[in-house]
């Protein structure tokens, strides 16, 4: 089994930037121009946490005015707009400028900047992930890395100024809230030190304006209401586990246009690793499929093993695959490939890292492709979403994910105690999120992409799995938010 990119989607991301900046520089200009009172207040907020005279990297910086208005004594500024880069050039003769795509940016090997800013670039990197390891690899322990982000409330408003064209909207905005960057921070080796919210009032109003912002946005409940957030975060030491094996399950039924991409595109993630293909019922020719790939495939190192469930279900099919995996590490991976197996090492990361227990992927932070989720699914997944936060006492923000990762001796333990809860989940996803919240085990969001599924049909069923996730939500809320506290006399 070999480890290949598959479809390359971040160059598919950077094209469409590449396009949208040099058709609209004329626009992209005068909207800068514009919007130049809410730039120079975000400048501010970020000034007040730098130390003049320090070295400092701005990724987007774009014209440059933010690098001017922090005063390094080394600077570096990155950035795609050629446009903005040569303005930048004529403000700050003593920055370096560089034209580049953030997460391909080579830094020079003795830098080790003071401070890096990102200033409101996550909402346009296809990977928030992948640029933060790339902040993480150039900075010490010294560094601080500062993020602005827009606050989610804000969205209606930041959409309407795009249709009303005085806001330019890029291709494929992300609009990451400061809950998600938090996470992803910590998931790549970040901890946040402090965090300042700003800008009630983002248009010039004489007066006003400026006594708002500056006196009134930071104060409580006003703050929450604040258009954006300032989180400053340093890096720290993590103890690294290293992952020897790795088990990955599908749950395999009328896939069989999907088994060979599949195979060819799951990375290599440890030195021993099986990919599991559990097949239950197709209609298609799945299952000869599987063996067909099994046998061309599969090495001593990097098994493919093919099994058939006895029972029905999803849920039924992930049991049987972890009962035959040997792996270390456990992972669940949807056959249908809306979620790229490229992210899957993002998953084992978390583990190895210990920055969770569990990883639970979520499909509701990036874009999604236009037709990989309905409207009416994707409303129940951030309304579950919402409730099993409630539910567990742990943010998970999309419950129905197909992609979730444990180690294989916490999935024994919740296992052992699967009585507890009893037999009620046809899916296999709460099956474990339940016991892994019973355990105590540490729940971590691993933000994922959702495409468009290329074959086949999909297995949900908005309104009868959608009554199962109720009845599931009165399980969880019996057994976990709302236990029985009065204990039953034993006898004598």
């Amino acid at each position: 089994m070999t480890s290949v990119s598959g479809a390359n989607f971040t160059i598919q991301h950077q094209r469409r930037w590449k396009d949208f900046l040099s058709s609209n520089q004329k626009q992209i200009r005068r909207r800068r121009e514009g919007n130049s009172y809410f730039h120079e207040l975000v400048n501010g907020l970020i000034r007040a946490q730098v130390a003049p005279d320090s070295v400092i990297v701005d990724l987007g910086c774009s014209d440059g005015k933010t690098l001017e208005a922090c005063q390094p004594r080394r600077g570096i500024g990155v950035d795609i707009d050629e446009d903005a880069l040569i303005q930048a050039s004529d403000k700050c003769p003593k920055v370096s400028f560089h034209n580049s795509w953030i997460e391909s940016m080579e830094f020079p090997n003795e830098l080790r900047p003071e401070y890096v800013i990102a200033s409101l670039i996550f909402d346009q990197v296809y990977d928030v992930s992948s640029v933060m390891k790339q902040i993480r690899e150039v900075s010490d322990l010294e560094t601080k890395l500062i993020a602005v982000t827009y606050n989610r409330a804000w969205q209606p408003f930041l959409k309407l100024a795009e249709f009303l064209r005085i806001k330019i909207k890029g291709p494929q905005e992300n609009y990451v809230p400061w809950r998600e960057v938090e996470n992803l921070l910590e998931l790549n080796g970040f901890e946040v030190v402090t965090r300042k919210d700003g800008i009630l009032v983002p248009v010039r109003i004489p007066i006003i304006a400026n006594w708002v912002n500056r006196w009134i946005s930071s104060l409580p409940i006003f703050r929450h209401l604040a258009l954006v957030r300032i989180t400053v975060a340093r890096p720290i030491e993590i103890p690294i586990a290293e992952i020897d094996s790795v088990s990955v399950i599908v749950a395999a039924r009328n896939e069989q246009g999907n088994i060979a991409e599949l195979v060819e595109r799951v990375p290599i993630m440890a030195a021993y690793q099986e990919l599991i293909f559990v097949e239950g019922g197709s209609k298609d020719d799945t299952w000869n499929e599987i063996l067909r790939i099994a046998e061309a495939k599969s090495s001593p190192t990097h098994r493919i093993v093919a099994i058939q469930q006895t029972g029905i279900g999803k849920g039924d099919a992930v049991r049987a695959g972890f009962a035959t995996a040997s792996g270390e590490v456990l992972m669940i991976l949807d056959a249908d490939l809306s979620v790229p197996p490229e992210e899957l090492p993002q998953f084992v990361e978390a583990i190895g890292k210990n920055h969770c227990q569990f990883a639970n992927g979520s499909r509701l932070v990036y874009p999604m492709d236009d037709k990989a989720m309905r409207f009416l699914n994707l409303l129940g997944n951030k309304f579950f979403g919402a409730l099993f936060t409630f539910l567990l006492s742990q943010p998970v923000r999309d419950t129905l994910c197909g992609t979730k990762v444990l180690r294989k001796s916490d999935y024994e333990i919740i296992a052992s105690n699967r009585a507890f809860f009893g037999d009620f989940d046809p899916f296999g996803d709460f099956d474990l999120l339940f016991g892994a919240a019973r355990l105590g085990l540490k729940i971590r969001d691993v933000p994922v992409h959702y495409k468009e599924r290329t074959y086949g049909e999909t297995n949900i069923s908005r309104f009868s799995h959608g009554l199962l996730l109720f009845k599931m939500s009165w399980v969880a809320a019996k057994k976990l938010r709302f236990p029985r506290l009065r204990l039953t006399k034993s006898s004598p």
